[in-house]
């Protein structure tokens, strides 16, 4: 299913101790989210803007700020439950106690028209 097992799921494991949590999750989720600042903060020292503006009317230096100050109150450390719940829910998955249904081309393009009306709708607005 995956090409490299799921962190903290490999072999079949549902529970997390403290340390894992703490410093598996928590620790390393603070410092991803220390780096994506200041990396959003060298671009805006250097005006390395061009990455930032997602529409044509969009002023790039203007995202770049905004998304600087956005990052620093970002929290992504997740509840040791949610995770938990997370993990089992692999593990049912892979042990077969969940059926999965796969994606196949017939139902990506029923996704695709069933998009593709709603983009027309919001242009009617």
């Amino acid at each position: 299913m995956f090409s490299k097992p799921l962190k903290g799921t490999y072999p079949n494991k549902i529970k997390m101790n403290w340390w894992e949590y703490w410093i598996g999750h928590c620790w390393m989720t603070g410092w991803q989210s220390i780096r994506g600042a200041f990396r959003i903060w060298s671009d805006l020292m250097t005006s390395n803007y061009e990455g930032y503006a997602l529409l044509p009317k969009d002023d790039p230096e203007t995202e770049c700020l905004e998304w600087f100050w956005a990052s620093l109150g970002e929290d992504e450390c997740y509840p040791k439950e949610f995770l938990e719940h997370l993990m089992q829910m692999v593990d049912d998955i892979e042990t077969g106690k969940e059926k999965v249904i796969p994606m196949d081309e017939v139902f990506m393009n029923r996704l695709k028209d069933l998009v593709e009306d709603v983009e027309l709708d919001d242009d009617d607005l």
